[in-house]
């Protein structure tokens, strides 16, 4: 992928091998815009593993995902606090202040002090990664419950003074005479004031995720129709889901100073001639990522009550479903940042013994309609799996009558930190609602990351 995608997008060759071959079969969502009813399906195996704790989720709750700028689980679940044995949290941006913002967040809540808390950062996976550590303590034995999550608050994100400003006020705290600190203050200069922004670009290659999905969808050929189509796709269907009372995960949040917010704000179905007249937001002007086909900044929070099966029956509640195999993948954060639903769902389906026909729904992290689309063709593709992935054959196309079918980040909206739980129980719930028996959840990550995972819905 490294002779394409490191090309400027202005000067991607019209003829590439990449081009010809993934705009052979163009994915278009016009037809799909609504989801097929629900389908009974056989019950399949179980995927409970021998000696092996069966880990379920009770439930889950998230804030209502708000656009950045805009305006619990507790009460759902009535769980004793004092049966908490840990905490996890991810978040990405992180507060210096609540640095460990599980631990401030638990105390907050009135959890014991000596109940055990502690923050992780993994991107866009963060959340998945809180749930997939709490899954671990539970199946050693460690913990019995868990509370884990994600919260992000892309509203206010700490902006930091400039380099140059941070060393001179280091040195003047360190000053010992009146003299070492006038000759400190002398060498001030105004642009020393110049604040450093928080920027979503990848350390390692100073470039934007919106960047990297502009190239991205370039080099596989999605176009600008395609991926509008597919953002038209996940509002609409967001739409639907809040009209019907389906994303029943969500509960009120009293916004300190304002109203009370009840549901997400970000849902907005346009239309194709809307949103065909906006400008490309990365690479301009030739780009095809825009405001509208790209998910938003946002604030939000999720928890889920994990716990072990056992335990949770013994305290007489039903579970949703079962959080089965899961597994993190990495790749080249250049060229294959986005990709990592495409290499991690062959291989949770391998750990778990499934193919892509046992799943009933699958729950995918939109964060643009060009790497959804990418993917898919990635998915899709002998080629692609031959050459970049060492399979010989290709992973397969998710149905899109079983995909995302409530909608998705680039609709409900993306607090870095907290999507993971988003998806979860996306699946589970839909799961329950559909009567389907296993979800599938991905997501991609930046570093070049990406997490998968397999949700078994609780027999009723």
């Amino acid at each position: 992928m490294t002779t394409i995608l490191t090309y400027p997008f202005k000067n991607l060759p019209t003829t590439s091998k990449w081009a010809l071959r993934f705009s052979i079969r163009p994915l278009s969502c016009s037809s799909q815009l609504r989801a097929a009813p629900a389908v009974q399906t056989k019950t399949k195996k179980t995927l409970a593993k021998p000696n092996i704790r069966n880990v379920v989720v009770v439930d889950g709750v998230r804030t209502p995902f708000l656009l950045s700028g805009t305006s619990g689980l507790l009460h759902r679940t009535s769980v004793p606090k004092e049966v908490v044995d840990y905490i996890i949290f991810g978040t990405v941006i992180q507060e210096v202040k609540t640095s460990n913002v599980a631990r401030e967040a638990a105390l907050g809540a009135g959890f014991s002090d000596k109940t055990p808390a502690h923050t992780v950062t993994m991107a866009c996976i963060s959340a998945n990664q809180a749930m997939t550590t709490g899954v671990g303590l539970i199946a050693s034995g460690q913990c019995d419950v868990i509370v884990a999550g994600g919260v992000e608050l892309m509203s206010d994100v700490p902006i930091r003074h400039s380099r140059k400003m941070r060393k001179l006020m280091l040195d003047l705290n360190k000053a010992k005479s009146m003299g070492q600190r006038l000759s400190l203050i002398s060498k001030f200069r105004f642009n020393f004031l110049a604040p450093e922004l928080p920027a979503v670009a990848e350390f390692s290659t100073s470039e934007t995720m919106g960047h990297s999905a502009d190239r991205l969808a370039a080099a596989f050929a999605v176009s600008r129709l395609e991926q509008d189509e597919y953002a038209l796709r996940s509002h609409s269907l967001a739409k639907k889901a809040q009209d019907e009372g389906l994303l029943s995960d969500v509960v009120p949040f009293k916004v300190p100073g304002k109203d009370t917010v009840t549901k997400d704000n970000g849902i907005r179905p346009s239309s194709l001639e809307q949103m065909a007249k906006l400008k490309p937001a990365f690479i301009k002007p030739y780009g095809t990522v825009t405001a509208a086909n790209s998910s938003f900044l946002t604030d939000g929070a999720s928890a889920m009550l994990i716990m072990a099966e056992e335990k949770a029956l013994a305290m007489g509640y039903k579970p949703k479903a079962y959080l089965r195999d899961f597994m993190y993948v990495s790749q080249d954060p250049k060229d294959q940042l986005l990709l990592g639903p495409t290499y991690a769902t062959p291989k949770v389906l391998e750990k778990a013994g499934l193919t892509m026909n046992d799943i009933d729904a699958f729950e995918f992290h939109e964060a643009f309609s060009g790497q959804i689309l990418a993917n898919f063709k990635a998915m899709d593709s002998d080629w692609f799996a031959e050459n970049y992935m060492g399979r010989k054959t290709k992973v397969g196309l998710p149905p899109l009558e079983k995909f995302n079918n409530w909608g998705g980040s680039l609709s409900l909206g993306h607090p870095f930190g907290a999507t993971g739980c988003r998806l979860v129980m996306a699946a589970a719930n839909r799961l329950r609602k559909e009567g389907g028996q296993y979800g599938l959840v991905a997501a991609c990550a930046a570093g070049g990351q990406g997490h998968a995972m397999i949700v078994e819905a609780y027999p009723k």
